[in-house]
């Protein structure tokens, strides 16, 4: 069992956002979370304005996650296959 104790801010939207390394690796663990306000003055004013980045480096933002969930959408419907196509690339694919 492994304990520990972190600070986090919870953003406008009321979503607590945890992230931390564990040891523990594809297994199912039991987590327990206890939520306590602490006063304003002892959260850090960087710590509330953190900013994020994605894999590619550029600020990640509600919007540009927007957007990309956005064009995934698209994407995932230009290259859709009907049911037809899919049960053939199966047959093609017993072959070998």
């Amino acid at each position: 069992m492994e304990t520990m104790k972190l600070r986090a801010h919870i953003g406008a939207d009321g979503i607590l956002q945890i992230e931390t390394p564990t040891d523990f690796k594809d297994t199912s663990v039991e987590v327990v979370v206890v939520v306590q306000p602490l006063p304003n003055a002892e959260v850090p004013q960087s710590e509330e304005t953190q900013p994020r980045y994605n894999a590619w480096g550029k600020s990640a933002t509600k919007k540009s996650i927007s957007n990309a969930i956005t064009r995934m959408r698209q994407l995932q419907q230009e290259v859709a296959l009907d049911k037809t196509s899919i049960r053939s690339m199966i047959e093609e694919g017993r072959r070998f």
